[in-house]
C-alpha cells in the first residue's frame, strides 16, 4: 500500500494507531471515522453568483444613467435650453 489512506480504505489499522488504543481493546471492533473530503462546488457557485449579481447591478445602473441622460438632453434641446453642435475639423494639407 502506497498511501496511509489505502490502509483505512482496506479496513486495516496502522501500527501507530494501534499503539494509541487502551489495553484490552479488540482492534477488530474499532471503527475509524474520517472527515469527508472538502467539496468546493458550493463556494465556487457562490462566488460566481455574487460576481454575476454585481455585474448585473452595475449594468443596470449604467443603463439607467444612459436613459436618464438621453431623456434630459432630449427635453432640454426640445425646449431650447440646450444646443449641441458637432463640427468636423477640416484638415488642410499643404
Amino acid at each position: 500500500m502506497r498511501y496511509p489512506e489505502d490502509q483505512f480504505n482496506a479496513g486495516h489499522i496502522p501500527a501507530d494507531l494501534l499503539g494509541q488504543l487502551p489495553a484490552g481493546t479488540d482492534p477488530k471492533q474499532i471503527v475509524i471515522v474520517r472527515t469527508a473530503p472538502r467539496n468546493y462546488t458550493g463556494p465556487i457557485l457562490l462566488a460566481l453568483t455574487t460576481t454575476g449579481g454585481i455585474a448585473l447591478i452595475i449594468l443596470m445602473i449604467a443603463v439607467t444613467i444612459h436613459v436618464f441622460a438621453a431623456a434630459t438632453v432630449a427635453v432640454l434641446s426640445a425646449s431650447g435650453g440646450l444646443g449641441l453642435t458637432l463640427k468636423r475639423s477640416s484638415h488642410h494639407s499643404k
